[in-house]
This record gives structure tokens, C-alpha cells and sequence, in this order.
């Protein structure tokens, strides 16, 4: 763990980055992990782990199993995530946007914000002709794979785009663009057309159409609508790009002032 300046030129505290890099681990495992596991990622002993770990056990931000022998991510840190909802001003201001996109196009919109390589889900509404078995709210996706993402990958330059993701992109469906070049060349018709299309390239049978929010430069937010490719049209695909762009429009008009005192998410 490196012990560098952060950006305000004060030392990290290299207890509380091993806290905070435990638990960026933990929150994207799928199932409770061992503690050797756990070391095993972190590089570190595990003796010294064990104590991290029942630190943060005895304060609700990591849960064990009965045998104390399995971890993962506690309630302390649903309440944290809870709060940053509640207090971000983008989110509250999109929530009426999504409400009146879900009654006027029956389909499942999603409201996401990019992190790194990733976009994190922040809001959802479910389309009315089926509902899916988890919730998307704060969970992680590769951004190249999701219209979302490669709505906000296209307000960037290439070069800015080749710095932001991975040397390897990841395929999380056979449809993904995990070619460099390819993703490229699709982020440019993004950039000239004003919304972005996934082909079933995070989830299988799923289209998505998605557009960047512009109240930040550049766009850190984003909006898409997800269709079954069985029910997919053009003219659908026509109706949905035309409202997500209105509701855009509206939201970079009306944004203004509403955002503060943090500035940028």
C-alpha cells in the first residue's frame, strides 16, 4: 500500500486506506470470503487483518457467519451508501424525471454516475411488464459494456477514454465490445448521433438506449432505458431516444445552482 501524498499534499493515514481498501474488496465480491482470501488480495498478513476485521465486525461495517471463519460487507455500510442518496442533489433531482419517464414509456429507466471504469447504478424504476429479482441500486458495471457507460466514455477524448479503462476489457456478454478499436469507433458514432446503444452487450436479450447528463463537463451522470429484444422496434427505439433526450434537456436547464456545496460527486 503506498504511502503518497493525497492530492491536498497531506500523508494517508495507512490505517484508515486499509480499512477503506478492505472494504472496496469486499463490497465487490459476490460471496463472503475467507480471511486468507482476503489477505491473499490485500497483500498483507493475516494477523494483522484478523484484528482489521473484527474492528469492523464489533461496529457493524463487516458481518461473519457463525463460525467466524467466512466475511463480508455489514449493515454500517448499507446505511452509508443509504445516506449518500439521500444527500446527493442530483439524485433527488432525476427521481421525479425517472417517475415521469417509467408511467409514460412502461420500460425499466436507470439513473448512474461513473466511478473510474465503472458506472454505479443510483436510482431505478422497473418497467410495468416484468420486474426483475434484485435491484441494480449500488451495484457496479464495467462502463464500455452498458449504454450508460458509454454514453459518459463518449464526452471523452480517446486518449481520455484509453486512461480511464483497463488494458484488458472485460466481455460480459458474447456481445460486449471488449475490442479496443471497436469500442472506439462506437463511441464515436455516441458522440455524433447524442445517445448511446447496448446490443444485449451487458445483459443477454436486453437492449439498452442511454444519453449523458451535461450539467457537469464532462458528464459524470447518466440516463438509459432498458427494452427485451423481443419487443425491441425502431419505432419504440425512436419514442424512447425523443423522451430521454427531452428529459435531458430539462434537467441541464433547470440544474444550475441545485448542486452544491460538494460540486463535483
Amino acid at each position: 500500500m503506498s504511502d503518497a501524498p493525497t492530492p491536498q499534499g497531506v500523508r494517508e493515514v495507512k490505517s484508515a486506506a486499509r480499512t477503506v481498501e478492505l472494504l472496496e474488496i469486499m463490497s465487490g465480491l459476490e460471496e463472503p470470503a475467507t480471511l486468507r482470501t482476503l489477505a491473499d488480495r490485500m497483500g498483507v498478513p493475516r494477523s494483522s487483518l484478523y484484528a482489521l476485521l473484527q474492528t469492523l465486525v464489533a461496529r457493524g461495517w463487516v458481518r461473519t457467519d457463525p463460525t467466524g471463519s467466512l466475511y463480508a460487507v455489514g449493515i454500517r455500510a448499507l446505511l452509508a451508501g443509504t445516506s449518500y442518496l439521500d444527500a446527493d442533489p442530483r439524485t433527488a433531482l432525476v427521481r421525479p424525471h425517472l417517475d415521469a419517464l417509467s408511467e409514460q414509456l412502461g420500460e425499466t429507466l436507470h439513473f448512474a454516475r461513473l466511478d473510474g471504469a465503472d458506472v454505479i447504478y443510483l436510482a431505478t424504476r422497473e418497467s410495468r411488464h416484468y420486474l426483475r429479482p434484485f435491484s441494480r441500486v449500488g451495484r457496479r458495471l464495467p462502463a464500455h459494456s452498458t449504454s450508460l457507460g458509454k454514453a459518459l466514455l463518449a464526452e471523452r477524448t480517446d486518449a481520455e477514454v484509453d486512461a480511464l479503462l483497463p488494458a484488458d476489457l472485460p466481455a460480459v456478454t458474447a456481445a460486449t465490445l471488449a475490442d479496443r478499436p471497436a469500442l472506439l469507433r462506437d463511441l464515436a458514432e455516441v458522440r455524433a448521433r447524442g445517445y448511446s446503444t447496448d446490443r444485449g452487450e451487458n445483459v443477454v436479450g436486453l437492449r439498452c438506449v442511454g444519453v449523458a447528463l451535461r450539467y457537469d463537463r464532462p458528464a459524470v451522470d447518466a440516463l438509459s432505458c432498458s427494452i427485451p429484444s423481443a419487443r425491441y422496434t425502431p419505432e419504440l427505439a425512436d419514442t424512447v431516444i425523443g423522451a430521454l433526450m427531452e428529459v435531458r434537456g430539462v434537467l441541464e436547464r433547470t440544474a444550475g445552482s441545485a448542486f452544491a456545496p460538494f460540486g463535483r460527486p
